[in-house]
């Protein structure tokens, strides 16, 4: 018997893979709001009941789909950091960097649903927090070991942050960036803003006719970027 359930969920977790593979290739052709699990069922060659007792519903394999994606890429910057000296701060920020930008462009359409605009009419629920935060606690642990180190410039605040600003710069200190005094996690969200902002500029199209080496214009954002968020050149 228990040799019979590992087979059936085997074959289960195998049907569910080839499931968001497809998904994923109607992201591509058709966008996220269109998906239609009638059409996986007939490139699978099943009846379309089949597939829905494994997705109930669009938004369920929009969920799996967004898990994927966020997994995926926290999966590449956690290995370029890892591959990086520990104490080669701007090193790990532009390894981290040119991680997200490779997977980026060789899955526009993945990052177009976790990091582009909304799809109308789904809510991403809080099974997604988890693998949304990979990529972020990558970046906040180079910003943070450099705190500890004693190498990162914390800038005077520009200005007096707001009380209610101070709460939510408190949450996204304990959440990824630890120790971390609020000027500096201020430049720190200015710079990953930016970062993903250089992204989504490319990927959607506002560079062209402008700028044909984008690799290049990306490298030396990385760079001031890292200077802005305070990290040793």
């Amino acid at each position: 018997m228990a040799s019979a359930r590992a087979l059936r969920e085997r074959v289960r977790k195998e049907l569910t893979d080839e499931i968001v593979e497809i998904a994923k290739a109607q992201l591509a052709d058709r966008g996220a709001e269109n998906l239609s699990l009638r059409a996986i069922a007939r490139d699978l060659g099943m009846v379309s009941s089949a597939v829905y007792r494994y997705f109930p519903s669009r938004d369920d394999l929009l969920t799996a789909l967004v898990i994927d994606g966020y997994n995926s890429i926290g999966a590449a910057v956690e290995q370029a950091d890892e591959a990086t000296a520990s104490d080669d701060f701007p090193g790990r920020w532009r390894a981290v960097g040119q991680a997200l930008r490779a997977w980026a462009t060789e899955h526009p359409h993945e990052y177009a649903l976790v990091y582009g605009s909304p799809v109308r009419g789904y809510h991403a629920p809080e099974t997604t927090l988890q693998a949304s935060m990979r990529d972020k606690v990558v970046l906040g642990r180079i910003i943070s070991d450099a705190h500890r180190a004693g190498v990162l410039r914390v800038p005077p605040p520009a200005q007096p942050a707001p009380q209610a600003l101070a709460g939510d710069l408190r949450r996204v200190r304990e959440a990824v960036l630890p120790a971390v005094p609020d000027s500096a996690v201020v430049a720190a969200l200015t710079a990953w803003s930016g970062l993903f902002g250089m992204l989504n500029l490319e990927l959607f199209g506002h560079f062209n006719n402008i700028i044909d080496d984008r690799a290049g214009l990306f490298d030396q954002a990385l760079a001031r970027l890292a200077d802005l968020a305070g990290l040793p050149a």
